[in-house]
This record gives C-alpha cells, sequence and structure tokens, in this order.
C-alpha cells in the first residue's frame, strides 16, 4: 500500500511492526507503517494502519519488541477502516471513497488488491459528517463493513 503524508507533516524516517492480531494457528500477524522517531524511545504514526486497531496517523506511541504498543499521545486524525467480507472493493468505489474525503480533507488508501480500505481524516471534521460519508459510500455495496479503527470519537 502506498502511503501518503498528510499536509505538515514530515516523512517518515523509520517503518514499524505492530502486532494486528494471531493467526488462526496462534502465530502473531503483524502490520508495518511509516513513522518518525521522537525523543525517548517514542514514536509518531505517519500512516493510519489497515489492520492494526487502537491507533492513527499522528498519534504517538511506545512500542515493544513484540509489536504492542501503546497511544502515549493521540493525534488529530481519526482512522476509519473498511472491508468488504468475502470479496474486494471495486476501483471505481474506490475512487468514489477516495474523492468523498478529499472534499474533508481526508485521504483513503488501500492496498493494489483493495482488499480493505483505510482512511485518514481529522477528528475535527465529526463523525456525523465521517458516517454520513462512509454510509453514502457504503450503501450500494454488499457485504461491507466500516468501523473507527482507533475507537477514537470526533472532537
Amino acid at each position: 500500500m502506498t502511503r501518503m503524508t498528510l499536509d505538515g507533516q514530515l516523512p517518515a524516517d523509520i517503518h514499524i511492526r505492530l502486532l494486528a492480531g494471531h493467526a488462526a494457528t496462534g502465530r502473531p500477524v503483524f502490520e508495518v507503517l511509516p513513522a518518525r522517531q521522537r525523543d525517548g524511545g517514542l514514536v509518531e504514526l505517519i500512516g493510519s494502519p489497515g489492520l492494526v486497531l487502537g491507533c492513527a496517523a499522528g498519534d504517538v506511541l511506545r512500542v515493544d519488541t513484540d509489536g504492542e504498543f501503546e497511544v502515549l499521545e493521540q493525534g488529530k486524525n481519526l482512522c476509519i477502516q473498511a472491508a468488504r467480507l468475502g470479496d474486494h472493493v471495486t476501483p471505481e468505489s474506490f475512487a468514489a471513497l477516495q474523492a468523498a474525503f478529499a472534499e474533508v480533507g481526508g485521504i483513503a488508501e488501500a492496498p493494489q488488491d483493495l482488499r480493505f480500505v483505510v482512511v485518514t481524516v481529522a477528528r475535527s471534521v465529526g463523525l456525523p459528517t465521517i458516517a454520513g460519508i462512509m454510509n453514502a459510500w457504503s450503501a450500494d455495496i454488499d457485504r461491507i463493513e466500516w468501523w473507527v479503527g482507533n475507537g477514537g470519537v470526533a472532537d
């Protein structure tokens, strides 16, 4: 997945590995994300995750060697994640989502095969507006679900 940096942020200088969960075999599953090093061994996420829950671009994290993390400072963004059960999002629907979030200053991203979608959008946009965009976008797509991946609430 190509990750874009948000306006006003410097590009990533490292990539970190966060624990996304465990496979049926019990083996850990990781997601690699762009970040910037901060003082005291902390990192600031530059890209929002597609698999990991609990963080978004702009959050400051403490990450241990097993990929488990703690959000020490919540950033200004929400991470919206979406997936189509048993299928992928179409290029046309993904383009429509990108256009809708561009209007409010957000960024929609996805891996090349479009198996999931990640949106990074400012909390200040407000959850009602974000939900309106996501609900309108997903209304005609079978078996799609979306959620706020960092569990935050809009200000």
